[in-house]
């Protein structure tokens, strides 16, 4: 396929509004990929992201979006707990996708994917391209070369808090500024882990390679939030504490709740017979990965492939850079660590995780993925 690749973004939520659309409405990037269209089912949300950022097409209908010769490619901004359905349609369709965490809610699904893509020669890149992050290969090679002696454990995680109520696109009085967060709390898809602690996990598994088992508690902590003035239902799980078993005598506390935090979001801590490594320091010092000097003053993102520029003191440019991901790898087959592969495997924990809590036994993962570095 010749470039530009021409994209269709599904959902004008918040992602998108923060994040995708500024990203993708730079100029530095039209050589390589342009928005061609934009849908939301909300009367009215499509047409004005796609007045504000000059998009040509807008679609309430996700069918008539995937019907339309004028995209190639469709990244999924939509709630998790459609991603299945419509990862599964595009695909169908012939559209490379790409998946902003999580890919799905369940390890069968992400296969139905992978099979579906693979049938078709489709393209798919999941996100939190977690890998893509130079810390992360700097900390993989390091405990690959023993740095910290024998592995014992280590624990990532993440708190919904009120996050997701407070965002700046909630609070306002017009189309794109009064989006409703409820789904966050909601089944299916809902909850800190598939939103929140899939970060940190696709770290851990990422640096440790893929987990063996897990045993987890979970439940419902906080069944109504307010938003606007009313009152929302939370059915989804909140708070979700696992362990998992990675072989050898290697475990980790990973953890999706309602507040506090052990470790450092989206990196993990790993403790070893020789010390610590706690984000980005070892043993109390900062590690003095690639780029290191640049994280400290633009941050982290600043490292990441395509983020430059502007782009760099953007929101949400992590999820820009995973866009261009996929954007490689259907223009020149480039292969990314941001796959449907380690994507499923994470799925899997999670899915696998809610399946202790219910029946107080340790459940088996039946996925893997090869780590790219």
């Amino acid at each position: 396929m010749s470039a530009p690749l021409r994209i269709g973004i599904v959902g004008a939520g918040s992602i998108s509004i923060r994040g995708i659309l500024p990203h993708l409405a730079q100029p530095d990037v039209f050589d390589r990929v342009v928005m061609s269209a934009v849908m939301d089912p909300v009367p009215g949300r499509a047409q004005a992201a796609a007045d504000k950022f000059s998009i040509p097409h807008a679609f309430e209908d996700y069918h008539a979006l995937l019907n339309s010769d004028q995209v190639d490619a469709i990244t999924l901004a939509s709630p998790i707990g459609l991603h299945f359905e419509q990862g599964l349609a595009a695909i169908q369709a012939g559209k490379h996708v790409h998946f902003n965490k999580t890919i799905t809610t369940t390890a069968e699904e992400a296969d139905t994917l992978i099979q579906e893509a693979d049938a078709r020669g489709v393209k798919l890149v999941a996100s939190p391209g977690q890998m893509l992050r130079s810390e992360n290969q700097y900390i993989r090679k390091l405990l690959k070369e023993g740095a910290l002696g024998r592995l014992a454990w280590a624990t990532v995680g993440a708190a919904f808090g009120h996050y997701h109520e407070q965002e700046s696109v909630r609070k306002g009085s017009d189309i794109l500024s009064n989006v409703d967060p409820s789904w966050y709390f909601r089944k299916p898809g809902g909850g800190p882990l598939y939103d929140m602690t899939v970060y940190g996990l696709h770290s851990l598994t990422g640096v440790l390679g893929p987990a063996k088992r897990v045993t987890a508690m979970s439940g419902v902590a906080i069944h109504e939030r307010e938003f606007q003035g009313r009152m929302v239902p939370c059915d989804m799980d909140d708070n979700t504490v696992m362990l998992l078993d990675f072989g050898n005598v290697l475990f980790a506390f990973v953890y999706g709740t309602i507040a506090g935090s052990v470790a450092d979001f989206h990196f993990p801590s790993y403790f070893g017979e020789k010390g610590t490594i706690a984000g980005t320091r070892m043993n109390g010092q900062p590690l003095e990965y690639p780029g290191h000097e640049i994280a400290k003053k633009l941050g982290g993102n600043a490292l990441l492939p395509h983020v430059k520029g502007d782009h760099m003191t953007m929101d949400e440019a992590h999820v820009f850079e995973d866009i261009m991901q996929l954007v490689d790898l259907v223009l020149d087959g480039a292969p990314t660590p941001a796959n449907a592969e380690h994507a499923r495997h994470v799925v899997d924990i999670f899915d696998s995780a809610y399946r202790s809590a219910e029946t107080g036994r340790t459940v088996d993962l039946r996925t893997t993925f090869e780590p790219m570095f």
